[in-house]
């Protein structure tokens, strides 16, 4: 599939011309659950690719101390330990480590997180931003209420969620952080700096947190994707600008791509942990954990992957996170028999295999607990490109389409969705990733209705309050006579819409 930004990220790239944006350390004093070691050298010296592995363990602490050192007996070198979850982030040039480590007592599972060898990274010049232009900015203002920011006669996905009537009665509360885990976060964007929450940022791509000062910023050159969802969650609503679903709550950057792009495992454990540890109510996820599409159980490696990843989905949800995630943008029926997937992996040469979703998940949107989120478009049908399936959707939101499928009403000329972008611009993205932040956004707003509800409780109130949607007729989304998709279930729960697009309206009401 194609995207903006970075290659992960599901954000969908439309036909040219439709789109005013066409492409583009330390653990912190007193957290329990990680103990860095530096330096520490392997017990055998080797000449391998340097890979990167995960090793879940079993038991306590005192299993994972024996662990780390039969890892150094095996080649490897401890980059991090997430001691409470049981899961090591370890290096090694020994092309048998995990073969060698998964006989240790004590290790659970344990598989390379890439299939290419660990290297220094440049930053990826992943093209040019083309912002709204002045003349548009001009003309959106000229169409905004009194109590509207001059973009948003420009967001017909507020409305559509019912974000502009929730406004009238509460922004969110401030005590709420949500976590855009993604490419980076501008946070010097003046629609986003009063709404930033630093202490509960980092940057995790290492797979250990570093929280140096603007490190969960995106470099030059690298993907403005996690920017777009952090506006779309909480750009202020401040008199400039767009306006986010939950324009009252925290926003904090947990940086997971590296600068080509790739979201792996060991950094996408550290966000869910991170984001655990600092009293993160959100997450919101608009991607899939490199380097494979779907994750196969029965692999030893992609096994280990998921298990790990489940492992820290799981702790952020026991500490009260409540996590959400796209579904992604192949059009493909996630509940189907047998999927094909011929891009993984895609850090090296893909291979064409069919998978069994019950099997083989797409991690993290498809792990249990996780919120599921398909996109709708414009016209409040199923975005062209959103994956769907009965059972596995949650729920619905905007994520945008292409002007020709589902054109929105005036004064809206865009079917993409509108929001921030690095260096103080805005843009438009299409997506489940576009999706995902709308749910996140309400989500922001449940718990500020009810701030002592746990993420088990907030996630019945999304779905109960969610606008049921009926699948409708036969899904010929181009008009060409042809079924692109078939949706199933009921009006209450389908495979296109889950239980319904979310509704911000109801989140607000006490």
């Amino acid at each position: 599939m194609a995207h903006l930004g970075s290659r992960r990220t599901r954000a969908m790239a439309l036909p040219v011309g439709l789109a005013l944006t066409v492409s583009l350390g330390f653990l912190p004093t007193g957290a329990a659950t990680a103990s860095p070691v530096h330096g520490r050298p392997a017990a055998a010296a080797t000449d391998g690719p340097k890979l990167s592995y995960v090793v879940n363990t079993r038991g306590g602490q005192g299993t994972v101390k024996q662990v780390r050192k039969a890892v150094e007996q095996a080649g490897g070198t401890v980059v991090i330990a997430y001691d409470r979850i049981g899961v090591l982030v370890v290096h090694s040039q020994n092309p048998d480590f995990a073969q060698s480590i998964r006989r240790v007592k004590g290790v659970d599972s344990a598989g390379a997180t890439r299939t290419n060898p660990i290297v220094p990274q440049a930053t990826k010049d992943i093209g040019v931003q083309q912002p709204l232009t002045a003349q548009q900015e001009r003309s959106a203002a000229a169409q905004a209420t009194a109590d509207q920011d001059p973009m948003e006669p420009l967001q017909w996905d507020m409305p559509a969620i019912k974000a502009d009537k929730a406004h009238q009665k509460s922004l969110g509360s401030r005590k709420v952080t949500v976590a855009v885990i993604d490419t980076g976060v501008d946070d010097t964007h003046p629609d986003l700096a009063a709404n930033f929450d630093r202490d509960a940022s980092a940057n995790c791509v290492s797979g250990a947190p570093d929280t140096t000062l603007g490190s969960w910023r995106p470099n030059t050159g690298e993907s403005p994707h996690g920017t777009h969802v952090a506006g779309t969650i909480a750009a202020a609503k401040n008199g400039i600008g767009v306006t986010g679903v939950a324009p009252g709550v925290k926003v904090a950057g947990i940086k997971v791509a590296n600068p080509d792009g790739f979201f792996y495992t060991e950094s996408v454990v550290c966000g869910f942990v991170w984001a655990a540890d600092h009293g993160v109510d959100v997450t919101n996820n608009s991607y899939y954990t490199d380097p494979w599409l779907f994750n196969c159980k029965d692999d030893p490696d992609q096994g280990a992957l998921v298990e790990a990843v489940a492992r820290a989905t799981r702790y952020a949800e026991s500490r009260g996170t409540v996590n959400v995630a796209a579904a992604g943008n192949s059009s493909q029926d996630l509940a189907a028999a047998t999927i094909e997937d011929s891009t993984s992996p895609n850090d090296t040469q893909p291979v064409t295999r069919t998978i069994d979703p019950k099997k083989c998940l797409d991690i993290p949107t498809m792990l249990p607990g996780v919120v599921t989120v398909s996109a709708t478009g414009a016209k409040g049908l199923k975005s062209s490109y959103s994956n769907y399936g009965n059972g596995v959707i949650d729920v619905a939101a905007p994520g945008g389409d292409s002007t020709v499928y589902q054109t929105p009403a005036p004064p809206a000329t865009n079917g993409r969705i509108l929001s921030t972008m690095p260096g103080g611009e805005y843009g438009y993205m299409a997506g489940t990733s576009m999706a995902s932040p709308h749910v996140a956004g309400v989500v922001a707003l449940i718990k500020s209705t009810h701030p002592h509800a746990s993420a088990a409780a907030v996630k019945a109130l999304l779905t109960a309050e969610a606008d049921a949607t009926a699948c409708g007729a036969p899904y010929d989304i181009n008009g060409d006579g042809i079924i692109d998709a078939v949706c199933e279930g009921g009006k209450n729960r389908n495979g296109f819409y889950g239980a319904g697009v979310v509704d911000a309206l109801d989140a607000v009401r006490r």
